[in-house]
């Protein structure tokens, strides 16, 4: 249904890729973070991101840093809004830039997005429940963003019962799961999280910091998992 990708095979083989979330659209940070090891990288469209406090803009209004983006030659993945969504168009146009994927929490998924070539990535969130987990699973070629800390617990350290609660989730479903650090993930944290079944970290701002030099020191102590 999706044609296999690097990333993909990374995420179902047991690499546990790093990939990184950018903070803002700025192209010396996505250098900063292929250069630091990262194997892929997620962008923002059409959303407010509470981490960070950034509003990210239409299709129209980021083409331009997509395109510059499009020639680092790296996987890419696009959380592509909230209430706003791209058009069918705008998801071809995302396609044939080279991004393989995309990424809404279900509440926001249209139907128009899943007809797209780009991969789904929807996202659980914290008031998720086992019902939930299994429908969003059940979406046909599907990765799943587990986005399940409440925004009290965003900058903590993550703990046993968080890992059991990944765990869980990633022992319930026959897809790959993801994991965003909306706690401050550590890598000896990717390391449990790679024993217990998970696919990948999801490193934003949070881990990484939003300038070039901070996404270099904090990629540099993940970059041999």
């Amino acid at each position: 249904m999706y044609r296999p990708t690097k990333l993909y095979t990374a995420l179902t083989s047991g690499e546990f890729p790093v990939i990184v979330s950018l903070a803002r659209h700025d192209l010396d940070l996505a250098k900063a973070a292929l250069d630091g090891g990262a194997f892929a990288l997620k962008t923002h469209l059409n959303a407010y991101h509470r981490a960070t406090g950034t509003t990210f803009g239409t299709f129209e209004q980021e083409r331009p840093f997509f395109e510059e983006l499009a020639k680092l030659g790296c996987p890419l993945l696009v959380m592509a809004g909230q209430e706003t969504v791209p058009t069918a168009q705008e998801m071809d146009a995302l396609a044939d830039l080279g991004f393989e994927g995309f990424n809404v929490y279900i509440d926001h998924m249209q139907p128009h997005l899943l007809q797209s070539r780009l991969r789904p990535m929807p996202a659980l969130s914290s008031t998720s429940t086992p019902d939930d987990i299994a429908e969003i699973a059940a979406v046909p070629g599907c990765i799943v963003e587990a986005s399940i800390m409440e925004f009290g617990r965003y900058r903590t350290s993550m703990t046993d019962a968080d890992l059991a609660r990944y765990a869980e989730i990633a022992a319930a479903v026959d897809v790959p799961v993801i994991v965003p650090s909306q706690l401050k993930l550590t890598p000896q944290d990717g390391l449990r999280l790679k024993a217990v079944g998970l696919a990948a970290p999801l490193l934003g701002a949070i881990v990484t910091g939003e300038t070039p030099r901070s996404m270099a020191q904090a990629l540099q102590v993940w970059r041999d998992l």
